[in-house]
């Protein structure tokens, strides 16, 4: 599991982030939703290491995240941030090719290559497999990020937006592709959410942030309550059953 214990972030003597404590279980898919500035890729790039905690420590795997060595750690856990700044003249194969790093070297060997044609395939990618980054729309390249990630085949995959420039129906294709990854291997994926109803759908846990604290966390059942995201949000919130779940009215 991921086990984060009164984890803090000072940015000024008027922002900080925490103190909070977390435990995430393994396998399946955890939201964290909030609005703006509620600390929420703050929390998700402390997990990650790509942003260093001021105070408290956070666990994933049982490995120390703080002191882990980078090479052991990226074997455990990857991480996909908002901003991504790969050289655009990379094809989508070969930036798939870095999620393979930690253990081929750069050296890809006739498995690894096996791997990054598996989650290509996967994404619905082989078509654009030999395109330049910069040949891309931005949700075709938002795709080609996640499939490097999964090439990394960690346990645990962080996700920061990762529906940022996609439109709705590719939007429902990539989380019916992250739920089929939690399920049939067994994944644990942490993901930064800005559409309540993606995370309703799609989560088994959701963890509610604000003003730099966890609000809420549990089952989805347990979050998509009118009071809850009323209270996180600071604008009324409706939730009515949908054919699918519950569904946040705003």
């Amino acid at each position: 599991m991921i086990e984060i214990r009164e984890v803090k972030k000072v940015y000024s003597e008027d922002v900080e982030i925490g103190p909070f404590s977390l435990e995430i279980p393994k396998a399946g898919i955890t939201s964290l939703i909030g609005p703006n500035g509620a600390g929420k890729s703050t929390a998700l790039l402390m997990i990650g290491r790509l942003l260093k905690m001021d105070e408290g420590q956070i666990k994933v795997s049982q490995l120390d995240v703080q002191h882990t060595k980078s090479k052991d750690l990226a074997k455990v856990l990857t991480i996909l941030r908002q901003e991504n700044h790969f050289v655009t003249r990379l094809t989508v194969r070969q930036l798939a090719g870095f999620g393979r790093f930690p253990y081929s070297k750069g050296r890809l060997t006739p498995e690894d290559e096996a791997i990054i044609s598996k989650y290509i395939d996967f994404l619905e990618l082989k078509d654009l497999e030999n395109r330049y980054l910069d040949e891309l729309s931005g949700g075709q390249r938002q795709r080609a990020y996640v499939a490097m990630v999964l090439c990394q085949e960690t346990e645990y995959v962080l996700l920061d937006e990762p529906l940022n420039n996609l439109d709705v129906a590719r939007a429902v294709q990539m989380m019916e592709h992250l739920k089929k990854v939690a399920q049939e291997f067994g994944r644990t994926i942490l993901i930064v959410m800005h559409d309540i109803n993606f995370a309703a759908k799609y989560s088994d846990r959701i963890c509610a942030m604000k003003d730099g604290k966890i609000s809420a966390f549990g089952e989805v059942s347990e979050i998509m309550r009118p009071e809850i995201l009323t209270d996180i949000f600071e604008t009324s919130i409706d939730v009515m059953q949908g054919p699918n779940g519950p569904i946040a009215i705003y």
